[in-house]
């Protein structure tokens, strides 16, 4: 599916929002950020809001790459440390990997100025965007020279499900069945991990996660949701096809398990972004690096062969699906009057013409 007919998918969804009430009663409470330092980032232990404002050049002596945590640190560092590096020699100053262990660790860091530029989910930059002073300039290029992905749902293959599925109509199986089936999101700032699947399968039907399920849960990474499944610890749980590919190069046995019972439309593929407030020198040095960056044996493993130029407006059809989301949680909050609710929703509306236009 390109991206014009992810906008129209959106807008129907847009349209539907009064027979769809359900993202607002699936997401969790709000993620604390937890950090992972590494030796290269000893600065950035804990988020903490000191300052809001990215020191002058003249005073930025290195720069500190976020990472969201699509799997483990220890799955993560072999393979974005060669690319830290080569950012770091064309630079021209230190460039250190900050992981963290949710996505929201990234985007607190980035708001409070402990983290400079980052590679985001479309949903998380979208996040970042409006509190962290993030700005996308750059999109990534797939190995098939895609500027896509698609969100999995997934099962074991052993799972006497996968007996009861017939042809592609794994979700329709899971809505039906739901009653007697777990299953894992992955956490609530994930595009392919919640919102998209969220909107695909469940608002379009209707469906309320929260309460169809036998068990629902937030596993907390792409990896994570594939190891629940693998294990038999959920029947069926979202994914996507990077986070599958890799897992396929870093744990093949679990890879063996897994099958693919439903697979989402395109999604924009992620953005790199850093803070607007950085000097536009350094900007320029930044974006010349990762326009003219092709070296296949250090993106290869990222399962990227290139960078784009890209604005923010690329993610608008995110943006969609989050005012969506945040339109429902108005609509379902029984502890507003109809007053303030409509207030409320006659701004989110203006918001959603604007990303629309």
């Amino acid at each position: 599916m390109d991206r014009r007919h992810f906008f129209k998918s959106t807008s129907w969804f847009i349209l539907s929002l009064s027979a769809a009430k359900l993202l607002a009663s699936c997401s969790p409470s709000s993620t604390t950020s937890e950090t992972q330092p590494t030796s290269e980032t000893p600065q950035a232990e804990t988020v903490t809001a000191t300052t809001t404002q990215v020191k002058p050049l003249s005073e930025i002596k290195e720069l500190n790459f976020g990472i969201i945590s699509t799997e483990s640190q220890a799955n993560q560092k072999p393979i974005w440390e060669p690319f830290i590096q080569a950012m770091s020699k064309e630079l021209g100053m230190p460039v250190n990997a900050f992981y963290a262990t949710s996505y929201n660790g990234v985007i607190e860091a980035m708001r409070f100025g402990q983290v400079h530029l980052a590679w985001l989910g479309g949903k998380s930059y979208i996040e970042a965007a409006k509190i962290a002073n993030a700005e996308a300039f750059a999109q990534t290029i797939a190995l098939d020279g895609s500027k896509g992905y698609y969100a999995y749902l997934i099962t074991n293959k052993d799972n006497p499900i996968v007996s009861e599925i017939q042809g592609e109509n794994g979700d329709q199986y899971v809505l039906k069945n739901a009653a007697n089936l777990t299953f894992a999101f992955n956490e609530p700032n994930s595009t392919s991990g919640f919102l998209v699947p969220s909107y695909y399968i469940f608002a379009k039907n209707n469906v309320n996660p929260k309460k169809a399920f036998e068990k629902l849960i937030f596993s907390g990474s792409h990896e994570a949701t594939a190891l629940a499944v693998a294990n038999n610890q959920v029947d069926v749980a979202t994914n996507n096809n990077e986070s599958i590919s890799r897992l396929e190069k870093t744990n093949p046995a679990a890879h063996e398990k897994i099958k693919i019972i439903w697979t989402s439309p395109e999604i924009p593929s992620d953005p790199i972004s850093y803070r607007k407030d950085l000097p536009e020198d350094l900007k320029e040095k930044i974006k010349n690096f990762f326009y003219n960056y092709t070296d296949e044996t250090v993106l290869g493993p990222l399962e990227w062969s290139s960078f784009v130029p890209a604005d923010d407006k690329n993610w608008n059809p995110i943006r969609e699906l989050e005012i969506g989301k945040q339109i429902l949680e108005v609509q379902d909050d029984e502890n507003i009057d109809a007053a303030t609710k409509q207030k409320k929703l006659d701004e989110l509306n203006k918001q959603l013409k604007a990303v629309q236009s």
